[in-house]
């Protein structure tokens, strides 16, 4: 017996949520139905409601329902710094650690050819106008200690070095391999302070 449609449609929306899989889907699926349907319901409209009003900042490509997000927009930050992270996850990362004043750009990914993901899909052009507008003194790369983090930061360290921008990387305070996102804000801190020319 197949299930209704409706179910189905909902089991197969539930897949594209990182690590779930058809049984993983097919489980959330049915705790929703059957034991929680005010959090689905809560849910949905959650889902709807930020899928109508969170967008890209036009600045530093961040989630905001602002055209240029808080950050961006703070007086109070150093626009002579531009630091470089792959996902918002590591921004609110580099935030709690609170060792950086700077401005932010947001990849929303790493390069990774073998997943179709170039510097298009990075937004590289958007990042090399941010970097070039004759404000930024200094780039700092903070993509993840991963190997398509490292093939990132490499190869946008080679463009903005063409375009004679300093760049520096994030010390390896960060265990190899790591993600920003799940390290301790020490570690961060002493990672983002020791950083070193590119």
């Amino acid at each position: 017996m197949n299930p209704p449609s409706s179910l189905q449609e909902l089991i197969d929306s539930l897949r594209c949520l990182p690590g779930v899989g058809p049984k993983s889907a097919q489980r959330m699926a049915f705790h929703v139905l059957q034991r929680d349907r005010p959090g689905a319901a809560q849910l949905a409209r959650a889902l709807s409601d930020a899928l109508a009003v969170v967008r890209h900042c036009e600045r530093c490509n961040t989630f905001t329902e602002e055209q240029v997000c808080e950050l961006c927009s703070s007086p109070r930050r150093d626009n002579a710094l531009l630091c470089v992270v792959e996902t918002p996850a590591d921004l609110l990362m580099m935030e709690q650690a609170q060792c950086y004043r700077g401005q932010y750009f947001v990849l929303m990914g790493r390069l990774s050819p073998l997943d179709g993901i170039g510097p298009r899909e990075i937004h590289l052009d958007r990042l090399m106008r941010r970097a070039s507008d004759g404000l930024v003194k200094e780039v700092i790369l903070a993509t993840n200690f991963t190997v398509e983090g490292e093939a990132t930061a490499h190869y946008i360290g080679d463009v903005l070095r063409a375009k004679d921008i300093r760049v520096s990387r994030i010390a390896r305070g960060l265990p190899v391999g790591g993600e920003l996102e799940h390290v301790d804000s020490g570690t961060l801190a002493q990672a983002v302070i020791e950083r070193r020319e590119v």
